[in-house]
């Protein structure tokens, strides 16, 4: 009708996989994805519905005090019944999610918070924080039975930047506050957290703050750690507000004792966050090498420089032609540089010449560029500058939901990432190919793709990112995921590599966790699990027992 304005359209979350429920491929294209991989469905799994899950009442009420808080929608139950991980998308997939939280809970303050832990405390229902729901750990669900009943605690809704100080370059940042609502309100003072894991658009500042979460940054101030000033969290046995300070040598850090704990000390509340200036010039460049193994000195070298990349993040030849960023065979060194205050096309000149001098081949340095989605502002240069740059920056947002279609078409689709010194990078890399390889086709009769990215590189080693593509058996594919990753788990111990760099330990990872730590730390971190959660209702089983 003339003179009518279209009103924008409301996005939506969706329940079972990653992102936003218009994001997902249709059933075309899981079906064309499928085709190119062996052994996997003629038709995809339907997307899954809510009503088909048979959610019953729950086992407990909330007292009328703080029935305003709670509720017990079965849709938003079951959208926060578990995380996102490939194991959560497949049980989603075959209406298998497992135990279905009895009430979701969205406090607006920290009194609110206290109050549902005492409660909780009371009543023996656990309590699972709940920041954007991106975990891929299983770090935001349920498992076993020893509770009454399962509160999830949303923390959306303490989503405010409540103070920032300019001169100091710091923000007070409710733990609540997602990613792109949190860079909003820095955007008027100038200043930005930067911090941006491919999660950016569907995670938290608590929930960055609870799993130690690293951004896309490949250098410098690469996890959420680094910016930390100071925390408040409640616990059960009461709330926990370190001081604001630039540095102190005043004993064990409390913040250290909560950065990591994934909400089974503690709910992190807010935080004060250091900041900078907004970027104002960028660069990027792409530089291919023949050798995996040039590349990886290269970048070896670039990171043991004063040269500090925001980005440069090392593609081998499958992970390169997965993203189109290379499809001759050529591994791919992504780099960008960014800075507030001066141009930084020199700094890019020079790491190409250092990546050159291995036997990299550039065909120049790309031009300055704005990053084009406000959800994931994280590649440095992109769109801008080389081809190369902006096809791995679309498909490294992309390929969540890529994912999610191929677990449609029954197939394993799913990534894991360590971290190890420079002198077990290469032995690492090539037995994690060859030995879950070898495991994919002995378990499916089919080989499978197993590729290899690094996504922060350090003087004194690197972080290894694989992802993982095979044909599934169909009705058990959260097995055959699960017998991957033991055997991926086994040759990370076996290499001294860490369990995880930036996914978190969560339930997936706690037998990997459970060897890396040393028992007397273990003995301690027991020991504050009781005294801070007594009645052992926070997020139980993550971490200790």
């Amino acid at each position: 009708m003339a003179g009518t304005t279209e009103q924008p359209k409301t996005r939506t979350r969706s329940w079972w996989g990653w992102g936003w429920a218009d994001a997902h491929p249709d059933d075309a294209e899981c079906a064309a994805m499928g085709s190119l991989l062996p052994g996997t469905l003629s038709h995809p799994l339907p997307v899954p519905r809510v009503r088909d899950l048979g959610i019953g009442s729950p086992a407990v009420e909330p007292p009328r005090s703080l029935a305003r808080l709670v509720t017990s929608d079965p849709a938003d139950r079951a959208a926060h019944a578990m995380g996102k991980a490939y194991r959560d998308v497949v049980r989603a997939l075959h209406g298998r999610p497992g135990r279905i939280p009895d009430l979701v809970a969205r406090p607006v303050d920290e009194q609110g918070v206290a109050d549902l832990l005492d409660w909780a405390g009371d009543r023996q229902v656990a309590v699972v924080p709940y920041g954007g729901g991106s975990s891929v750990s299983g770090g935001v669900e349920y498992r076993g039975d020893a509770h009454r009943a399962v509160l999830s605690l949303d923390l959306t809704a303490m989503g405010r930047v409540l103070e920032v100080d300019a001169e100091g370059r710091a923000a007070r940042i409710q733990a609540g506050t997602l990613g792109p609502g949190l860079e909003d309100q820095l955007r008027p003072h100038g200043l930005t957290l930067r911090h941006f894991p491919q999660s950016f658009e569907f995670s938290t500042l608590g929930g960055w703050l609870a799993t130690r979460a690293g951004g896309h940054y490949a250098t410098g101030r690469t996890h959420i750690d680094d910016f930390v000033q100071s925390m408040r969290v409640v616990t059960p046995a009461g709330t926990s507000a370190s001081w604001r300070l630039p540095a102190s040598g005043a004993g064990p850090s409390p913040d250290r004792l909560f950065l990591g704990s994934e909400g089974a000390l503690g709910v992190i509340t807010e935080a004060w966050v250091r900041l900078q200036e907004r970027p104002r010039h960028k660069a990027s460049a792409a530089v291919s090498f023949t050798g995996f193994h040039d590349a990886l000195r290269a970048v070896r070298a670039l990171a043991q420089s004063d040269l500090a990349p925001a980005n440069c993040r090392l593609l081998d030849a499958g992970e390169a032609a997965l993203s189109g960023a290379a499809r001759d065979g050529s591994a791919v060194l992504v780099l960008g540089f960014e800075s507030a205050d001066e141009p930084v096309t020199a700094r890019l000149e020079r790491a190409v010449g250092l990546a050159r001098s291995y036997g990299g081949r550039s065909e120049g340095t790309g031009s300055p560029g704005t990053p084009g989605t406000p959800g994931a502002p994280g590649a440095p240069g992109a769109p801008g500058g080389d081809a190369a740059v902006g096809a791995w920056r679309s498909a490294f947002l992309r390929m969540p939901y890529l994912r999610d279609g191929l677990a449609r078409m029954g197939a394993v689709a799913e990534t894991f990432e360590t971290a190890a010194t420079w002198d077990r990078i290469p032995g690492l890399i090539d037995a994690v190919r060859t030995e879950v390889g070898a495991a994919a086709l002995k378990a499916t009769g089919h080989p499978a793709t197993v590729n290899c990215r690094l996504t922060h590189v350090y003087p004194d080693g690197a972080a290894p990112y694989f992802t993982v593509l095979a044909a599934g058996r169909a009705g058990d594919e959260v097995a055959l995921w699960d017998d991957l990753k033991a055997v991926a788990g086994e040759v990370l111990h076996r290499h001294r590599a860490t369990i995880t760099h930036h996914h978190a330990v969560g339930r997936d990872h706690r037998p990997g966790y459970d060897l890396q730590r040393p028992e007397p730390f273990a003995l301690a971190l027991r020991a504050a699990k009781g005294a801070l959660d007594p009645r052992g209702i926070l997020n139980p089983g993550v971490l200790v027992d």
